[in-house]
């Protein structure tokens, strides 16, 4: 037994960190089928149906998960489109102060949150800016802009320039060339950039509670709950994102390994 466990160990401490890593999910889940006798939804009481029968229950629940859907769309397309832009220009244009450019690329990453909300709180107040959705936006795109850029700069440095001049060879247009060779290359960073964008820009709380003015989204609507009383419902959203999640990535498997086969069935 000693002999396995030392050739599987790097396998058995894979499974013990997944297992980790889910256990609170699996709580969230067990928990959204609790009816508890008070406000707080900490102890098991009851097996229940009732807050999935109404997801919507509660006041103001699904009003701010709305919200944060919203602006977590809106924050993905901006911070997609404009990180795309710049890693493009990063990676194939030469221009002076590209190296600071690169350097402060990497700043929103490696600063604290607290002082970037601080700084952008300070910026809006500066410019007169009333706080709401719009500021969160321009908030959660400035914060969303450098996980798009490094995603997809590391997919643009590794693309084969020859595909491109082989195309320009065959009398392909610019725009034609781009559409149809460098897009589809660079396509599966694009869409990691842009899931990254989206998971951040929907979870954060801290830049949104500075920018929010009275805007409330999910993340603050739980924070609040979590103060007078935390309803099943939210264990409810919770466990619901995570399996549409999981099943966007077993669905997303099954479509490769799908393509695969029948690539090499050709």
């Amino acid at each position: 037994m000693p002999g396995w466990i030392r050739r599987h160990l790097v396998v058995l401490a894979g499974l013990c960190t997944l297992a980790y890593l889910v256990l609170p999910n699996v709580v969230v889940l067990v928990f959204s089928f609790n009816q508890p006798n008070g406000r707080f939804n900490y102890t098991w009481q009851r097996f229940s149906l009732d807050a999935w029968k109404d997801p919507c229950g509660v006041p103001d629940l699904c009003g701010a998960l709305g919200l944060s859907l919203q602006l977590a769309a809106w924050a993905t397309l901006g911070a997609t489109v404009l990180g795309t832009l710049i890693a493009f220009a990063l990676v194939r244009y030469r221009f002076r102060a590209r190296g600071a450019v690169n350097a402060l690329i990497f700043l929103p990453m490696s600063m604290p949150e607290v002082v970037m909300a601080a700084s952008l709180l300070t910026l809006f107040l500066n410019m007169g800016a009333e706080l709401g959705f719009r500021t969160v936006l321009v908030a959660h795109v400035m914060f969303c802009l450098s996980f798009v850029v490094v995603a997809v700069k590391a997919r643009v440095m590794s693309m084969d320039p020859r595909l491109e001049e082989a195309a320009r060879d065959l009398y392909a247009g610019p725009v034609q060339t781009f559409l149809r060779v460098t897009l589809p290359i660079a396509a599966p960073g694009i869409a990691a950039g842009a899931l990254l964008a989206f998971a951040l820009s929907f979870d954060d709380f801290v830049i949104t509670n500075f920018n929010a003015g009275s805007t409330v989204t999910f993340p603050m609507y739980v924070w609040g709950s979590a103060q007078r009383g935390t309803p099943v419902q939210i264990n409810v959203v919770g466990t619901a994102m995570f399996t549409v999640a999981v099943l966007a990535v077993v669905a997303a498997r099954f479509l490769t390994a799908r393509r695969k086969r029948t690539r090499s069935r050709r």
